[in-house]
């Protein structure tokens, strides 16, 4: 089983963000609810999550051009 949108359905999607994230109700002041946010679309086959990634990094590095984000995670908009 491959990862790409093309070779997953939402269900599996899902799966693969929960497995990869781990316990996303763990508590670290919500931190891994934003990293669930992040990859709201690559589960719905908006973006794959390489990306995803990409466009994570790059605002990591730079600082700059990259989604808002509001502590260590990810705000949607």
């Amino acid at each position: 089983m491959g990862i790409l949108i093309s070779e997953t359905t939402r269900e599996e999607r899902e799966r693969i963000v929960s497995e990869s994230i781990g316990n996303i109700s763990g508590s670290c002041d919500g931190c891994m609810a934003g990293l669930a946010e992040m990859y709201q679309d690559y589960i719905d086959g908006k973006k794959e999550i390489r990306e995803i990634n990409m466009e994570f990094r790059r605002g990591y590095e730079s600082g700059t051009d990259a989604p808002p984000k509001d502590g260590c995670g990810y705000v949607r908009d």
